[in-house]
């Protein structure tokens, strides 16, 4: 009697385990840049904000501190890009929570993929994201080669190494 061989491709599971380690990862990326952010506003004009707050008077944040914040999520963004696109097209073809779990990002010949789809995957997430109930990725656990809709839009496949 043949014993089923594991499917070659990543399931829904496997890659949120993934997802969750490079939000750790990218985690730390926001932070240390939320930090040198404080640094560059001051942490007095934080304490003064929260004490005009605590006291009723004018509470309204100070120009820095918007751009600052704003400065901040845009170079998140920035971040998040490079990290996704650039790790999945390397050699290694996958972010560190896909390299940790044994996962490969490919197209669906099983090619490396270059920088370009790889940027298109990523940013091909926003429409994933906005399917309601999170339905664009849980597609993942029940399409033919579980893939998600950004997997769909970019043409790519997570893989499980061999």
């Amino acid at each position: 009697m043949a014993v089923p061989l594991p499917s070659p491709y990543a399931g829904f599971w496997l890659r949120l385990v993934a997802y969750i380690i490079d939000s750790l990862v990218l985690g730390v990326v926001f932070g240390i840049l939320f930090l040198v952010g404080i640094a560059m506003v001051g942490v007095g004009s934080l304490e003064s904000l929260a004490h005009d707050m605590q006291n009723g008077g004018n509470a309204e944040p100070p120009v820095a501190l918007i751009a600052v914040v704003v400065l901040v999520i845009l170079l998140g963004a920035i971040a998040a890009w490079i990290y996704y696109a650039y790790m999945e097209s390397s050699a290694n073809q996958g972010t560190l929570g896909k390299m940790a779990l044994g996962l490969i990002v490919t197209d669906v010949q099983g090619r490396r993929i270059s920088f370009a789809r790889a940027t298109g995957r990523f940013f091909s997430k926003i429409i994933t994201g906005m399917i309601p109930l999170a339905i664009g990725y849980i597609m993942a656990g029940f399409t033919e080669k579980k893939q998600a809709l950004h997997d769909f839009i970019a043409s790519t496949l997570v893989l499980r190494k061999t």
